[in-house]
């Protein structure tokens, strides 16, 4: 067999993984495209579900729920957004499937169970994060917003005497400003509660031990701080809220990757890896060096 065909031989099965990657992707562009089209069919209904929070905060204060087009074509825009972000949720399960497809004939039988569970778990947990932050966040963030308006117990006109004439500060939001926020709070929480499903897949690859993140947790607070800063409003309700639940989802992933760390030694035992008498030996010889 001469050298070229040596090349064409190993060439053969890359052509052929890029080739069943291509079908998978546009497997997934049309699953996103079908969920996008039966989203923009029913914009108009989810945009109405996205405002409850706002909707009930005004309700609170005795205000109509009404929000504003300030341009001919925002109303066209927010439904296009909508359908992007419905899209993508009713496609994110056909689109794991495909991802789970193409990687899992490259596994072994355990790298499977081990990386099953997690797959699942992403999206369960990214709809555990974005449901908080719309039925939790977002409420108290409209809350502090709203609170700077400036108008009487029935609507009037607030009269000051240092001004010349009476002033009223009212809410007329945009609709497309009010979904960019609640997207925002949506993706940027879904995306923080990945957070133990990504430190528990790295420690059980053993990129990440407990120890190690439980070494480095005042630089992971003062990262928490800056991404809290970063994803949210300037508002210190909203970042507080964030700070604590990304710091409490650390705690729970160095936990979840002792528990991993902690099977991962007693599987070694089992066959055999581990010699405790050696680790003894081990131990007392480090203790002598130092």
């Amino acid at each position: 067999m001469s050298h070229s065909d040596e090349i064409d031989d190993s060439s053969a099965p890359l052509i052929e993984h890029l080739a069943e990657l291509r079908t998978r992707l546009i497997h997934c562009v049309v699953a996103f495209l079908v969920g996008m089209i039966a989203c923009f069919t029913v914009a108009t209904p989810i945009f109405n579900f996205l405002t409850a929070p706002l909707c009930e905060v005004l309700n609170e204060r005795g205000q109509d729920c009404g929000l504003i087009f300030i341009s001919p074509q925002e109303g066209f825009f927010v439904a296009i957004k909508v359908s992007l972000l419905g899209g993508f949720m009713l496609a994110f399960p056909y689109i794991g499937m495909q991802m789970w497809r193409f990687v899992a004939p490259g596994l072994y039988k355990s790298e499977k169970g081990a990386f099953l569970p997690f797959l699942v778990a992403s999206p369960f947990m990214f709809i555990l994060g974005a449901s908080f932050a719309f039925y939790v966040v977002t409420p108290l963030a409209y809350d502090f917003f709203l609170g700077f308006q400036q108008f009487g117990a029935e609507g009037e006109a607030v009269t000051d005497t240092a001004t010349a004439a009476p002033l009223s500060v009212v809410f007329q939001g945009s609709a497309q400003e009010y979904l960019n926020l609640t997207i925002k709070f949506i993706v940027a929480f879904g995306m923080c509660f990945q957070l133990p499903v990504l430190l528990t897949l790295m420690g059980k690859a053993g990129l990440v031990s407990a120890e190690g993140l439980g070494n480095v947790r005042k630089y992971a607070v003062v990262a928490i701080l800056v991404l809290a800063a970063l994803v949210t409003p300037p508002d210190v309700i909203t970042q507080i809220i964030l700070f604590v639940v990304v710091y409490g989802l650390y705690e729970v992933s160095i936990f979840l990757v002792a528990r991993v760390e902690k099977k991962r030694e007693e599987q070694l035992r089992a066959d055999g890896y581990y010699d405790d008498e050696m680790d003894e030996d081990l131990a007392e010889h480090g203790d002598d060096l130092k």
